[in-house]
């Protein structure tokens, strides 16, 4: 039943011998995050044999049956607000939102309103999965404030944990629009680096050895060229935060109008300029995923917004 405490009756993968606890967990409950776990263990809602597993550092065998009581979310903190929305799709379960950019998905410090939390409080009249934690309640993913495009959002529990198992094994279709500074050679290619908060400026992230940060993959392909620039497609293998605008930049084709990655070049700073275009050009095109209660295959395509085709069109060869 949602809104009651619920629990999680489950055995620590064979191989895990050796393994912390709270590395365990996260092999057998894919839905919840280490940090999550952590904090439950902390809190004494991981027993063994009926007697509470309290160090998230131990050593498991592997094997073990354990049960993990996963408190009931707190009230959202956000208040509904009548922000209108763009829905491509809504059924019971979840929703597929078209995000404009400029609008931020939850609240945090400096964005307490005003944000898509607030709206979906307000259009789903406060029915959203609470899985998310208090000041995100039905968020799966998310994509920058600037960033123009498609999310899903969970109503139910059952689908927020679906969507995330999902989000977890990076079977979901992600694929960008965005335009970026010269053109790429070769047209098309795989990027990898993992990805970490940059220690000079902990407001961005920056590609670290492997072993410090989060694996990230992302797949390019040149999709016309411009002035100096080109309108590329980027598949996502995994989600990691502005891993798009990061890895492209990697290359030396940072997005166009990103404030953060790029240095605009002059050729394209007049048209910017002209187009009062302050933001990253990047859309997210295409999102499908297996609905996560009728195992439909579900796949949404999003049109390029007005900003980002005048600035094609302006740019155009």
């Amino acid at each position: 039943m949602e809104g009651t405490e619920s629990f999680h009756e489950v055995t620590l993968p064979a191989d895990a011998a050796g393994w912390r606890l709270d590395r365990a967990l996260a092999a057998a409950i894919p839905t919840l995050s280490r940090e999550r776990l952590k904090a439950l263990i902390s809190a004494g809602a991981v027993a063994r044999a009926g007697t509470a597993w309290r160090d998230p550092s131990a050593k498991v065998a592997g094997g073990e049956a354990v049960t993990v009581a996963v408190p009931a979310p707190a009230p959202a903190e956000a208040q509904a607000q009548d922000i209108p929305l763009v829905i491509v799709h809504e059924d019971a379960h979840l929703l597929v939102v078209d995000k404009p950019a400029g609008l931020v998905v939850h609240p945090a410090a400096g964005n307490l309103d005003g944000t898509l939390v607030n709206a979906l409080l307000h259009h789903c009249q406060g029915r959203l999965s609470g899985i998310g934690g208090v000041a995100r309640p039905g968020i799966v993913h998310r994509i920058d404030k600037d960033t123009s495009g498609l999310l899903v959002v969970a109503k139910t529990d059952r689908a927020h944990e679906g969507l995330s198992a999902q989000f977890a094994k990076h079977s979901v279709e992600r694929r960008y629009t965005a335009v970026v500074a010269g053109i790429p050679i070769p047209p098309a290619g795989r990027i990898e680096g993992a990805l970490a908060r940059s220690a000079a400026n902990r407001q961005k992230m920056a590609i670290v050895p492997d072993g410090r940060g989060k694996h990230a993959v992302t797949h390019y392909k040149l999709l016309e060229k411009l002035t100096d620039a080109s309108v590329v497609e980027c598949r996502l293998e995994t989600g990691r935060t502005h891993q798009v605008r990061v890895h492209m930049a990697s290359i030396g084709h940072p997005l166009l109008g990103d404030p953060a990655y790029g240095r605009t070049r002059p050729i394209h700073k007049r048209t910017l300029d002209d187009l009062d275009f302050r933001r990253q050009a990047l859309h997210a095109r295409t999102l499908g995923f297996f609905h996560p209660v009728t195992s439909e295959k579900l796949i949404f395509e999003s049109p390029l917004p007005a900003d980002i085709q005048e600035l094609i069109r302006r740019l155009s060869v």
